[in-house]
């Protein structure tokens, strides 16, 4: 059996575990796995995205933007 811990939770954060938890006898340390678990990205972003993204920034940064209806009438999306 693994050794437990002691944490402090701010009140807030402990009701917003609650209304995490799946059922009310689950218990915070799954509720805090589960959250955890989510939080791991398995796959990180390949060379490829990570320029994409920083091209987006740049893009956005320099106000190189299109409309939103300019984009959908040019797939011809109504």
């Amino acid at each position: 059996m693994q050794a437990a811990s002691t944490i402090y939770i701010r009140e807030d954060l402990k009701n917003k575990l609650q209304e995490l938890k799946h059922h009310p006898k689950e218990s915070y340390n799954d509720v805090i796995e589960r959250l955890v678990s989510l939080s791991i990205d398995s796959e990180p972003l390949n060379d490829d995205a990570i320029r994409g993204l920083e091209e987006a920034i740049s893009d956005i940064k320099h106000r190189r933007l299109h409309p939103e209806e300019e984009i959908m009438a040019e797939f011809g999306i109504q």
